[in-house]
């Protein structure tokens, strides 16, 4: 694996909409530099550089305040990019941590100290050999206080996953909502699969993110501006108004065949949340509860 992968766009256009003053992206990534931080010999992709002062020029361009950075698969357990990131932020970003489920409690406090506010559990298989359940339950035991744990998979293995999802012990993040087929609309079998896991538990959150990935032309989808997911979604986040964080997931792995513009993905926040007073909780106050309230 030698070529390098560029997954967003290079002139994200200005969105339409304005998000509110402290606005989260509340989900985005960084790749590298390699220079610094090399990828992961396991990688199932090879990305090109895209570090902590592009992220930070899209957040400013974007209108956004702060950000949630996520690990990158492509970084394995290495967390050193994400960390640098959210030190070079001058406190306007947190990070979610992707570790080895025999971390130490003294490793642990120090990604808290780092920034980190939880760890991630990947269920895709295309982008990770193994993903063992027992023994994510037990370092999901060991969290530092207020962490949470985010998840992320396909709704095919949702039913195969919910014993486990009801084993850990914290809360939970579920990332992009398991992907549903939202050509299925917003009472498909994949959304009331979705919504039966959010009324299982009152600490299960999710985002409602990703257009570009669950209403791709390649998938059979929209494309954009992504009507299928509009309407699926914002049901959903009516209905659990104070469960819902936003992002953009720049640099959008893997995306390089239909790299979506972030403007427009910018503008799908007042779909899915058409008043203020939920754009605002999606936006700045359920994010900062989750990541700010230390």
């Amino acid at each position: 694996m030698t070529d390098r992968i560029t997954s967003w766009h290079p002139a994200p256009s200005a969105s339409r909409y304005t998000p509110p003053p402290g606005a989260v992206d509340a989900h985005c990534h960084v790749f590298g530099p390699q220079a610094l931080h090399p990828f992961s010999p396991k990688a199932k992709y090879l990305p090109a550089d895209a570090g902590p002062d592009m992220l930070f020029a899209l957040r400013d361009h974007l209108g956004f305040s702060k950000n949630v950075i996520v690990q990158a698969s492509c970084h394995g357990t290495d967390n050193s990019a994400t960390l640098d990131a959210i030190a070079k932020s001058g406190d306007k970003a947190r990070g979610v941590a992707v570790v080895d489920p025999a971390i130490s409690a003294a490793e642990l406090d120090a990604l808290h100290e780092g920034g980190m506010r939880g760890v991630r559990f990947n269920f895709l298989k295309r982008l990770v050999d193994n993903a063992p359940k027992d023994r994510f339950l037990d370092l999901a035991g060991r969290l530092p206080k207020g962490w949470h744990v985010v998840i992320y998979f396909e709704a095919d293995i949702l039913e195969e996953l919910r014993p486990f999802i009801e084993a850990i012990p914290v809360p939970v993040v579920v990332d992009h909502m398991g992907r549903p087929d939202v050509s299925q609309g917003p009472d498909g079998p994949d959304m009331r699969a979705f919504r039966a896991l959010l009324d299982s538990r009152e600490d299960i959150w999710f985002k409602p993110t990703c257009p570009d990935r669950l209403d791709a032309v390649k998938e059979g989808g929209a494309g954009d501006p992504w009507d299928n997911f509009a309407a699926a979604v914002a049901p959903l986040v009516a209905d659990y108004p104070d469960r819902c964080i936003w992002g953009t997931d720049w640099p959008h792995p893997n995306m390089d065949d239909e790299v979506p513009d972030d403007g427009h993905l910018v503008d799908m926040i007042p779909r899915i949340a058409p008043s203020s007073k939920l754009r605002h909780k999606l936006l700045v106050e359920n994010p900062n509860r989750l990541y700010w309230a230390d």
